[in-house]
């Protein structure tokens, strides 16, 4: 199970940092999925082997996802934040195309007006 850490209460315009820690290395991908109450889980950004990466459309110029092998680590950076974005985020790893998701906990990230 991956440990994820950041996120906390910020006014609309500002930035948070999310972080996830995988306990191997060599992952497939990682990345982070979000959900906000009443709504189903979305996928928000994930990051690959060769480091490519995906963005929901909705995060597209304001968040970026990036990884750190030697701590078998991804950051998102999520600039720009709206109120919209108010969710529980959580991160996923995966060490295979067709392995399973293993979950984060989940981390508040809130943005007030």
């Amino acid at each position: 199970q991956p440990v994820e850490s950041g996120g906390g209460l910020v006014q609309a315009g500002g930035s948070l940092k999310l972080s996830c820690a995988a306990s191997r290395s060599a992952f497939y991908s990682m990345g982070w999925y979000r959900q906000a109450p009443g709504n189903q889980r979305e996928m928000v950004a994930e990051i690959f082997g060769g480091r490519a990466t995906r963005y929901a459309d909705s995060v597209k110029g304001r968040f970026t996802i990036s990884r750190d092998n030697a701590k078998n680590s991804a950051v998102l950076q999520m600039d720009s934040l709206k109120p919209e974005d108010t969710a529980v985020y959580y991160c996923y790893v995966k060490w295979g195309a067709f392995g399973r998701a293993y979950w984060g906990q989940g981390t508040q990230v809130t943005v007030s007006p």
